[in-house]
């Protein structure tokens, strides 16, 4: 029968090793990697040395492990929302800004077209 704990690190550990050649492939980049990556450490860590697992969860008042996992999975999602949000929010403000400044060379061209005729 299969350990629980050997799934875990080997899900875990498959998990990272694709984040990481996605990030050689150049398909993801390290920035947003770092948020997998930040998420994927303590989970190996943890299924690896799992006494510690048990001594995390008793700590914080978890009375199983699973209770604890689950609620640091759940936190690692809201996590990794946080940083995709952050990092959507600043990809909108850079549309906005090579929307405006689009805008502005359009209206620059008009222009010169403009003089163009004018002159002719």
């Amino acid at each position: 029968m299969i350990n629980a704990r050997i799934v875990s690190i080997a899900l875990s550990a498959l998990v990272m090793l694709f984040v990481i050649e996605l990030v050689r492939r150049e398909k993801l980049t390290f920035k947003y990697a770092m948020g997998w990556l930040l998420v994927l450490t303590p989970a190996i860590f943890l299924a690896v040395f799992d006494k510690y697992l048990y001594q995390m969860s008793a700590w914080f008042g978890f009375r199983l492990p699973s209770n604890f996992i689950f609620f640091v999975i759940l936190g690692g999602f809201v996590f990794l929302s946080l940083i995709l949000t952050i990092f959507l929010c600043q990809q909108n403000s850079r549309n906005d800004a090579t929307a405006q400044k689009l805008g502005i060379l359009e209206q620059e061209l008009e222009e010169l077209k403009d003089k163009l005729k004018n002159k002719n």
